[in-house]
């Protein structure tokens, strides 16, 4: 199933427009915030301007409020004199002050000038990396949605097909066992959908913040043993050997017992998927410190070390064209597991087998 999203899918089109509007914004922003400090600039070189003019004109004032009339005429034209040489002096100090803010003026748009692009570049890069991310999630989308409605098309196929294989049958004399196996296949579908219906639910469920919990004290060496025996059937159809291993009773704890069954049942039909016939499964559960220590171990095909820590992600398959699930098991496990204060995670080798852990805190007795 192709990955890739169309370039004229309507998708596309809402991102690339949000993506413009957000480089717009960006720089919007960067325009207003240059021409606000040019202003602020200017009014602060304005306001120091007018203060020095002030200053000089009331001094000047007081000087000839002061000043004795009867001064000869002779010192009065020296004093006019030395106050043009002032003034000019003045006039020369200002442009050149002005000279100098407009310099810092210019340096500072030059700046702004090699700035803006390298602001523009990062800003490109950002928008394309989210871009790339809404892509992925698209085709992440477009690909779940595709597994969804191929598995419950092949189980509705299953039943409308031992359906009618029944209705043809009931008109004659249906061999007793031949009803019995469309029966179970039916619900075998059954079943298949309402675990994927279920499955659907529980990620809605993660993603709002609902996941419904009703934490009880129980005993988990008891629900290990549930669980075992509840996938056995599983296991003898693939001529797996599913056993108990050294379960320390009792094993006390608080706990959502529907909730963390699921989680031992997804752990343990993970394992009978991917362990050949006549390999081994044990399941055990231990005390270690203040917590308790559940291990489904298998003698299975194993994951490469650099899948590990993916494989509790949402969506996770072995491989593009594996159809053994959805890849929603392990990530719903490992919502539920860390929702009662526990971890999760796995240890495996190619070809060895592996051992998935979870744990959860234990009652102290």
């Amino acid at each position: 199933m192709s990955n890739t999203i169309p370039e004229e899918s309507p998708e596309r089109e809402l991102t690339d427009a949000s993506l413009r509007e957000e480089r717009e914004k960006a720089d919007r922003e960067m325009t207003a915030n240059r021409e606000a400090a040019e202003k602020r600039a200017d009014a602060i070189v304005e306001h120091a301007r007018e203060n020095a003019d002030a200053i000089l004109v009331a001094a000047r004032e007081r000087a000839d409020g002061s000043a004795d009339a009867n001064v000869p005429r002779q010192v009065q034209t020296a004093i006019a004199e030395n106050r043009e040489v002032e003034d000019e002096a003045l006039r020369d100090e200002r442009a050149a002050a002005d000279s100098r803010v407009r310099q810092e003026r210019d340096a500072r748009a030059r700046m702004l000038t090699r700035i803006l692009p390298l602001e523009r570049d990062a800003t490109d890069q950002y928008l394309l990396t989210e871009r790339a991310r809404s892509d992925d999630a698209l085709a992440t989308r477009d690909d779940f949605l595709g597994m969804v409605s191929h598995d419950l098309r092949d189980l509705l196929n299953g039943i409308v097909v031992s359906s009618q294989f029944l209705a043809e049958k009931l008109e004659k004399h249906i061999d007793r066992d031949k009803f019995l196996l469309e029966t179970t296949r039916i619900a075998r579908y059954g079943a298949g959908m309402n675990r994927l219906i279920g499955d659907l639910v529980d990620v809605a469920s993660i993603d709002a913040g609902k996941l419904a919990m009703q934490v009880v004290q129980g005993d988990a060496a008891l629900l290990v043993v549930e669980a075992v025996d509840a996938l056995q059937n599983m296991a003898s159809a693939r001529c797996v050997s599913l056993v108990v291993q050294d379960v320390q009773e009792p094993c006390l704890a608080k706990f959502d017992h529907d909730r963390m069954l699921q989680v031992l049942a997804n752990l343990i039909a993970n394992s009978i998927k991917f362990t050949p016939r006549g390999g081994f499964i044990r399941v055990h559960c231990q005390r270690v410190g203040a917590s308790l220590e559940f291990c489904v171990d298998d003698t299975g095909e194993g994951i490469p070390a650099a899948m590990l820590e993916a494989i509790f992600e949402r969506f996770w398959q072995v491989g593009k064209n594996d159809r053994r699930g959805l890849g929603l098991g392990l990530y719903i496990s490992r919502c539920i597991v860390e929702a009662h204060g526990g971890h999760i995670r796995a240890e495996s080798s190619p070809g060895q087998g592996t051992r998935m852990y979870f744990t959860l805190p234990a009652n102290v007795r």
